[in-house]
């Protein structure tokens, strides 16, 4: 599969090393060979101890003494490496007599005139040159396939430590084609329509190439999925291959970056080599922008950069396609801006397709695939749950649908009912709930007034998100969230940004005007308000004081740059203009807090004793809303409906170390 040839070097190798270290070890029978007459006179001065006889070879093993054999020794050193690791002690000299009979009778006369002889003799079967040979054979097939296993199964397979050293080179795809087919298909790609509509195209024709051809078309070379995380880039690029029937190479940007110099480009190389092989084919590399990052950035060493020698590799191959090989590119990043100009223009990556983040109906037809398998009550409503969701990529709703069922599994519930995937939207967003958590009544009393002046502020300005839920129930790492659900929404004004950041800073606004001091619980509530303020004025031009000037840079290349775009008297006027933004919205939350007490008391006072109110308890207090009719109108469930914030209104408060806040 990966056009591996058998490398014979290094079976060669350890067989030549072997059979030079080996041969004394493995040999045969070494021991020097002597006549009768010395074998006598040996035994005569009492320096052997054992004699074994062959009858049936005449030949006869010699065992010295141990006296004998250190003075032996002294005199012809050892020189074989092996000897330490032999099995069975060795003959130190082989006699070969001539008639058995004779050989005894001068044995036993010798043994009889010396008394202090204590020689002994013993009688053996003779030695089979077939057998030596066989168990030599059997040995060595035995080192040779540990050698085998040890180098080219557990190193070239990378199976072990200091893997991949023979394959290293050699790309890490995985291949998926007739024997491991992919079974995903547009049918389990919900939501995606545009998205589906271009790459459709792309699967015809590898399917009916021909049918482009004709008319002087050519293969687009390269697909890029460009979208936020967990929107389903991935699972796109899957349904394609198992819509074409072609084999698929799927690997990730990053097994392409090794320590090794040229490793890169060497797996590069090989796995277009292997797409080609199998043309028609796809190559899909997820997280493209681990070697596709703009080159010359960062890069002070000066030195040779691994992954910029692994991008040429790649613009090279993507440039050398000829237009009958049907190999396509695809893949798949979330920071296309980053991505080197090279790598996206026409020829290489000729489509950039967008995933964005699923609208109401995308979201409806996800949780339709993911409730497939789910055992649902009667109660729950898709649509109910696909509004609930603003803002949920795929990834996020099929943790939703799998933390709901987690819970009514906890729970002991029979099937999962509507309240368990409200629970669940709570898990994910907010974290876990948290009612033993040890809380001073004073501390209690400002989170509810904190809670309470956020719900004020946002049911009393009208371009603020509806209110849904406050709590005082310690949550994650906060004390106390409010829970809105954001108008979905593509373009944001002026009032709508500056009644959000009021809203926001309304928890702060009711601690000083209700306890006329401050506290630490609005940390996340002030850093998503600068943030917020630092747009307003620096990205989107809605400062009349600064004007119509953008200093975003969409290419991403100012990350790399030490200066700004602008100079430092411009600078101290961007700063005095998000701090105005900010304290005038302050000053009217504070305003507005002041004039409505009465109803914040209320509203506070009304937490402290549920601990968790919603939407009807805020119109009992405040009243309908006059600016949202089409909310007022719907009559309101008494559930507890949780949301995600969009990805414009980034607000981290739940992350506020100890401290109350609000989500």
């Amino acid at each position: 599969m990966n056009n591996k040839g058998f490398n014979w070097f290094f079976p060669i190798a350890i067989i030549a090393l072997l059979l030079f270290f080996g041969s004394n070890f493995l040999g045969g029978d070494n021991a020097k060979s002597i006549d009768e007459d010395e074998f006598f006179q040996i035994m005569q001065s009492g320096k052997v101890q054992n004699v074994l006889i062959y009858k049936d070879t005449e030949k006869a093993d010699v065992f010295l003494t141990q006296a004998a054999k250190a003075e032996m020794v002294k005199k012809t050193p050892e020189t074989n490496p092996f000897s330490a690791f032999e099995m069975a002690p060795k003959a130190d000299y082989t006699v070969k007599y001539g008639d058995l009979q004779l050989f005894l009778q001068k044995f036993d006369k010798i043994k009889a005139d010396n008394a202090n002889l204590k020689t002994t003799k013993d009688y053996g079967a003779g030695k089979s040159p077939f057998t030596d040979i066989l168990v030599s054979a059997l040995i060595w097939i035995a080192i040779l396939g540990l050698f085998y296993f040890l180098l080219f199964r557990r190193m070239g397979g990378g199976g072990g430590p200091g893997g991949q050293i023979f394959s290293i080179g050699k790309s890490k795809a995985k291949l998926f084609d007739e024997k491991e087919r992919i079974q995903v298909t547009f049918k389990d790609v919900a939501g995606l329509e545009g998205a589906k509509e271009e790459v459709q195209e792309v699967v015809d024709f590898l399917k009916n190439s021909e049918k482009y051809t004709k008319l002087g078309g050519k293969i687009p070379k390269g697909v890029l999925l460009v979208g936020p995380p967990g929107t389903g880039k991935t699972l796109l690029a899957k349904a394609v291959a198992g819509e074409a029937k072609v084999p698929f190479f799927s690997l990730s940007g990053s097994d392409f970056v090794e320590m090794f110099v040229g490793v890169g480009a060497s797996r590069v190389r090989d796995l277009f080599a292997q797409a080609k092989a199998k043309s028609p084919a796809i190559i899909f590399i997820d997280e493209i922008d681990a070697i596709g990052r703009a080159r010359g950035k960062n890069n002070f060493s000066g030195g040779n950069d691994e992954r910029e020698n692994t991008l040429n590799q790649l613009l090279t191959e993507m440039d050398g396609f000829g237009t009958d090989t049907n190999v396509i590119v695809m893949a798949a990043t979330n920071r296309a801006d980053i991505l080197d100009k090279a790598l996206m223009r026409a020829g290489r990556f000729d489509r950039s397709i967008y995933v964005d983040l699923p609208e109401l109906h995308e979201r409806r037809q996800i949780f339709d695939v993911h409730l497939k398998k789910i055992k649902l009550a009667d109660n729950v409503d898709r649509e109910f749950l696909a509004k609930q969701t603003p803002g949920f990529s795929g990834a996020d709703i099929a943790n939703v649908c799998n933390e709901a069922a987690l819970i009514a599994a906890r729970n002991n519930h029979e099937s999962v009912n509507k309240q368990d995937f409200l629970d669940a939207v709570d898990r994910i967003i907010g974290g876990l709930e948290k009612k033993n958590k040890a809380i001073k009544p004073s501390e209690k009393k400002r989170v509810a007034y904190h809670e309470a002046g956020h719900a004020t502020i946002s049911w009393l300005v009208e371009h603020a998100s509806p209110l849904l839920k406050v709590t005082i129930v310690p949550r994650g790492r906060s004390l106390g969230a409010a829970w809105y659900l954001p108008e979905e929404r593509q373009l944001t004004t002026t009032e709508q940004m500056l009644d959000e950041m009021c809203a926001t800073l309304g928890g702060r606004a009711a601690e000083q005007v209700i306890f006329n001091n401050i506290s630490t619980g609005a940390l996340s509530d002030l850093e998503s308000v600068t943030k917020r303020a630092q747009a307003m004025v620096t990205i989107y031009g809605l400062s009349p004081n600064i004007g119509n000037i953008s200093y975003y840079d969409s290419s991403g290349q100012s990350e790399y740059s030490f200066g700004k775009p602008y100079s430092e008297e411009t600078a101290t006027k961007i700063d005095a203009e998000i701090k105005r933004l900010i304290e005038d919205q302050y000053e009217r939350a504070v305003q507005i807090l002041t004039e409505n007490k009465d109803k914040l008391d209320a509203l506070a006072n009304k937490l402290l004793e549920k601990e968790v109110i919603f939407r009807e308890d805020l119109e009992e207090v405040f009243g309908k809303r006059a600016w949202d009719p089409e909310l007022t109108e719907k009559p309101v469930t008494n559930t507890i409906p949780t949301i995600k914030e969009k990805e414009e209104v980034e607000e981290s408060e739940i992350q506020a170390p100890e401290s109350p806040s609000q989500l």
